[in-house]
């Protein structure tokens, strides 16, 4: 099938590459010439576990394409996906004007019946409005599908080539052919292709990232209680996780969620039941739970120190999550700033995520070459990412570059053993603390 990808983001450069994986032709489009050039050059711009292979086996195959020439894109395509940014807006609505953009743009190159695809996360009604901007300069024969991404950065290739499910809302049969054509060689195995309408299929995706980002906030308080009562949120978690009606997943505490897709879900879905003057109040409430949850160790390292000005703090991790370079809403950045406004000095180290840092940052704080480097000459560790290399180091080469044994934890990577048995002051999310 020929397929074009509009957007070269996040999710239109994993959907574009995994298309072209089973055999599709695929040509992405996006505005940005530089982009375009990098990846027609075999630069991938973003870092994805397993991308990297895909990207340059499609491209070399020629499978795989690039272009900033929309109506170039859409010519002989019989699928065209909208995989644009919709950024929080004014009272956190989606922004919609890329999605709007390009659909007016294509209702006037379109030349035939294609099936045009919302693959961004839109609000309701998006789909009648991308249909709308379409129709008023097109009065040819197409389809609007709405089919929500699941992916979770770190793991995105894996979800879109072995989804769950696959989500298609649509009007006509027609339109759910195609779709389903297309889908066919990723649910081979017998996972489910939902077909619903549009509106439900745009709600779907909101009311599941909102109900995980609901969970996380839930642990995060009950964290805060178990310090206050002298609990341990591990154990808690997981006699909670053990009921097959909560399941394991997204039941561990830290410092609160971020990336490109919980925050401003959650806003968006708030946004939108007040439209309809609905009061959400439970995402209200883990809203405001998050953005406290993201300053969580700062009482601690104010209790244990009283004053942190001129102290050197060693930061482990910049991205909101492990195997990915994505940055936005980290919960890292808000701990950085609040370090930085008590006078202390940050140097920093992740496997990925620096380069995007220091482009906002700057030289206000120090990036490291490697992990242990951002231990020398520094007072004490904040763990702000749970990347998997920093679960066992070497507690030898810690104990020569830390100014002292103090370790701040913000995702609960170490054992209360291991802490003990090195003779660490350690402070950790919804456990007690060793001191």
């Amino acid at each position: 099938m020929k397929v074009a990808v509009v957007g070269t983001g996040y999710v239109g450069l994993v959907s574009g590459t995994c298309f072209a994986e089973t055999g599709n032709d695929v040509i992405c489009v996006d505005i940005d010439q530089r982009k375009v050039d990098m990846l027609s050059g075999g630069q991938i711009t973003i870092f994805e576990p397993g991308l990297e292979i895909l990207f340059k086996r499609n491209l070399k195959e020629g499978r795989l394409s690039f272009t900033n020439n929309l109506e170039e894109a859409i010519q002989d395509a019989q699928v065209i996906f909208l995989a644009l940014p919709t950024p929080p807006g004014e009272g956190g609505a989606a922004d919609l004007k890329y999605v709007l953009g390009v659909a007016d743009h294509l209702g006037k190159i379109m030349t035939g019946y294609k099936v045009i695809v919302d693959k961004s996360t839109v609000p309701v009604g998006t789909a009648d409005k991308v249909e709308a901007a379409i129709k008023a300069n097109y009065s040819g024969e197409f389809d609007v599908v709405s089919n929500p991404e699941f992916l979770r950065e770190g793991v995105a290739v894996d979800d879109f080539m072995k989804p769950d499910r696959v989500v298609i809302g649509a009007k006509s049969q027609r339109a759910f052919d195609v779709m389903d054509e297309l889908y066919a060689p990723y649910v081979r195995q017998g996972n489910p292709v939902m077909h619903m309408d549009t509106r439900s299929a745009e709600l779907t995706k909101y009311a599941a990232n909102s109900f995980l980002a609901t969970k996380i906030s839930f642990m995060n308080e009950i964290a805060r209680l178990c310090e206050l009562l002298g609990a341990d949120v591990d154990m808690v978690r997981k006699g909670v996780g053990s009921d097959d009606r909560i399941g394991k997943r997204f039941l561990f505490p830290g410092i609160g969620y971020g990336g490109s897709c919980f925050p401003k879900d959650v806003q968006a879905l708030v946004h939108s039941a007040a439209e309809v003057n609905y009061d959400f109040k439970i995402l209200k409430a883990v809203e405001e739970v998050n953005y406290d949850q993201k300053k969580a160790l700062l009482p601690k390292i104010d209790a244990h120190y009283g004053d942190i000005k001129g102290k050197t703090v060693a930061m482990w991790g910049l991205a909101f999550k492990p195997n990915t370079d994505d940055i936005r809403e980290a919960p890292a950045l808000e701990m950085i700033d609040a370090l930085l406004q008590r006078g202390a000095k940050v140097q920093c180290y992740d496997p990925e995520a620096m380069p995007n840092v220091q482009r906002i940052l700057g030289d206000s704080v120090v990036f490291s070459e490697k992990m242990y480097a951002a231990l020398e000459g520094a007072d004490f560790l904040v763990v702000a990412t749970e990347w998997p290399e920093f679960r066992t180091p070497d507690f030898g080469k810690l104990d020569t570059l830390l100014a002292e044994k103090v370790i701040f934890d913000g995702r609960n990577v170490f054992e209360m053993d291991t802490m003990r048995k090195h003779g660490y002051t350690y402070y950790s999310i919804g456990r007690k603390d060793i001191k």
